[in-house]
């Protein structure tokens, strides 16, 4: 019997990579801000997977597809620059 990935298991190893990714970004803190949205934009990206596989909004309508998302790229982007401007006043 052969064994066959379906879409969570997947999922799961692309959120794994992720993290990694975003352990390895926040490491290498040389610009702040390009880093922080670096690490803002793998957590959005982590978010949406999250959203289409294990909330099961994939089958959803589209219109709740886009608002989710609209919803978790806003707060992605009131994040980014909220850390932008702590930056640039420091």
């Amino acid at each position: 019997m052969r064994y066959s990935p379906d879409r969570l298991d997947l999922t799961l190893v692309a959120l794994i990579a992720l993290a990694s990714a975003t352990m390895a970004l926040a490491g290498a803190a040389r610009d702040p801000v390009l880093v922080d949205g670096a690490v803002l934009a793998l957590a959005a990206i982590k978010g949406r997977r999250i959203l289409l596989d294990y909330l099961d909004l994939r089958s959803a309508p589209a219109l709740w597809r886009g608002l989710v998302t609209t919803w978790l790229m806003l707060i992605a982007g009131f994040a980014w620059a909220v850390s932008a401007v702590s930056v640039l006043l420091s």
